[in-house]
């Protein structure tokens, strides 16, 4: 196995950045109307039961679970924020439901790493992240 550039190449695969993410739903429209109007992310289209959203050019897939053995909390997605006490702030004021209060992480030797823990409408575990420089 070598290590070219960001990807890593074995007998011809070679991953490179994260293109698109699959978020168990089950209620899509409810989904929909919080990752759209409360989170503000772009919509880009929605397929049937699917929805798809920009986040920063990585996608967003919105999804029922195919089968049973995939209807399980997704994984937890770190959201970037400048300011994450504002960013809290007004998670609550949308009525969303967090986990505490943003809180540091680690001091890190150019910025503190500051993450706060909120759930989406599918009771997922979300979590917002800043980078406070020093």
């Amino acid at each position: 196995m070598t290590t070219t550039g960001n990807a890593v190449a074995s007998s011809g695969l070679a991953l490179q950045k994260i293109r698109q993410i699959a978020i168990n739903v089950h209620d899509p429209d409810r989904a929909v109307a919080f990752y759209r109007d409360i989170l503000g992310l772009q919509l880009l289209f929605r397929a049937g039961h699917l929805a798809f959203f920009d986040c920063d050019g990585i996608r967003l897939m919105l999804s029922p679970p195919e089968k049973p053995e995939f209807d399980h909390p997704s994984s937890i997605l770190y959201f970037k924020v400048e300011d994450i006490q504002q960013a809290h702030a007004e998670l609550r004021a949308r009525s969303v439901t967090t986990e505490g209060v943003p809180n540091l992480v680690a001091k890190m030797p150019d910025h503190d790493l500051w993450l706060a823990e909120f759930r989406d409408s599918e009771g997922n575990v979300m979590c917002l992240m800043a980078e406070v420089p020093r």
